[in-house]
């Protein structure tokens, strides 16, 4: 009898079939998990809601502080200095003044008010036109008022400009008012740190949501993760569909969440305009633009998952075949 020599063959799986075969369960179950989601609402819509409120509210206050600082930017002469020539300056030293201050590069405007024209625009704004007719001079004096660059807004380089100019000696005072503009500025950073609180805890509060809905689909399935854990499953395979939960119900809830904000806009929007032309402005409420959505969709998509993972890193350890 001849013996037959047994030979052992090994077959070596390339790196391009084992990408492709990633890809294939990743398909699998990021579909499958989506279906999951969309056929069972009773038990994700309420997860769902709670998640789209928490990423809504943030989102709101930042379009609306948005919105605040697009105000103050069209205000138009918002932030503005003013110059009081002396009464002995001639008409010569005045227009040589205001064209050194045109070539200044801080300023994007210079416009000189004759004492003839504040006097009269005086008597139209305040109502006493008939009493300042028995002046026996106008007690006015020239003005030039100064718009200066967004670049060169800031109050301490303002302040330093007005303290330069005045010591011009055809400048009687330097008068920068925008004490109004710094309340409103120093209230608006407060806000957006209070907004940042807030929104840091409302992330802190998705994790935590998502990670609970996680954790109790784990606990749902525990017998069947012990069975697959026997047959040889490894803690990723079994983790993968988990995650791709925590993906679905984070970007679901950012595409609620962007729904919500829009919707209040557009609700607001009319009165808004309204508002607006009632103090003869062109100011457009705003809403959430292509990337800032896109931005939404990231970090709710990003908040659900990581909320998954830690949830199964923690509770899949715990669970062992028997």
């Amino acid at each position: 009898m001849s013996k037959s020599n047994r030979q052992n063959t090994s077959y070596k799986i390339s790196f391009l079939d084992r990408f492709k075969m990633a890809i294939s369960l990743h398909k699998k179950n990021a579909a499958s998990t989506l279906l999951d989601v969309l056929r069972h609402p009773t038990n994700s819509l309420l997860t769902i809601l709670v998640l789209a409120i928490a990423l809504a509210l943030p989102t709101a206050f930042y379009v609306f502080s948005s919105n605040a600082k697009a105000i103050s930017s069209n205000w138009s002469g918002g932030v503005q200095m003013a110059l009081f020539l002396k009464d002995n300056v001639s008409q010569e030293q005045r227009a040589e003044l205001v064209q050194e201050l045109s070539f200044r590069p801080e300023f994007k405007e210079v416009v000189l008010v004759p004492k003839e024209e504040a006097i009269e625009e005086f008597k139209q704004q305040s109502g006493f036109g008939d009493a300042l007719d028995y002046l026996a001079e106008n007690p006015l004096p020239d003005s030039i008022i100064l718009t200066p660059y967004d670049t060169h807004s800031a109050a301490d380089m303002l302040e330093q400009l007005a303290q330069e100019l005045e010591q011009n000696p055809m400048v009687d005072l330097a008068q920068l008012d925008m004490a109004w503009i710094q309340r409103y500025q120093a209230i608006l950073e407060i806000s957006q740190k209070i907004g940042t609180f807030v929104s840091i805890l409302l992330a802190f509060g998705v994790l935590l949501i998502v990670g609970n809905t996680i954790r109790l689909a784990i606990l749902n399935r525990r017998d069947e993760i012990q069975v697959i854990k026997l047959v040889g499953a490894t803690d990723a395979f079994i983790r993968r569909p988990f995650l791709y939960t925590g993906f679905w119900y984070g970007l679901i809830a950012a595409l609620l969440a962007a729904l919500m904000v829009n919707i209040v806009l557009l609700l607001l929007l009319r009165p808004s305009s309204t508002l607006a032309e009632l103090y003869n402005s062109g100011f457009s409420l705003m809403g959430l633009e292509p990337n800032q959505t896109l931005t939404l969709l990231a970090i709710g998509a990003g908040l659900g998952l990581f909320g998954a993972w830690f949830s199964v890193s923690k509770h899949l350890k715990d669970i062992q075949p028997t």
